[in-house]
């Protein structure tokens, strides 16, 4: 017995490509890189004693310089994220022409 499956196209024949995807996680890890650098700061300013007491108290998480590199793990990861996604191939078609793209 065989049984074939049949990929059907989703509803209005458009699935969305590797680099779009890419760019939509790239545009979720910069606000997420921003929260983990306000912890960092408000991790400093609880050790300085400038503001109440941090949220993490004890554990890995309680030292700024994870957040701090935690921040940068996500700065980093939607850099590489954009450059993927803005590769596209209605990108690399027309450099030098900037409107070319939207022919």
């Amino acid at each position: 017995m065989v049984v074939r499956i049949r990929w059907s196209k989703p509803p209005g024949g458009y699935a969305p490509h590797s680099q779009e995807m890419a760019l939509a996680c790239a545009s979720l890890l910069v606000p997420s890189a921003l929260l983990a650098f306000t912890l960092a700061i408000w991790n400093i300013a609880a050790d300085l004693r400038w503001t109440s007491e941090f949220i993490v108290s004890r554990g890995l998480l309680s030292h700024w310089q994870i957040w701090f590199c935690i921040a940068a793990v996500l700065l980093l990861a939607a850099r590489l994220l954009n450059r993927y996604g803005a590769n596209g191939d209605e990108y690399g078609r027309n450099d030098r022409e900037p409107m070319s793209r939207f022919q």
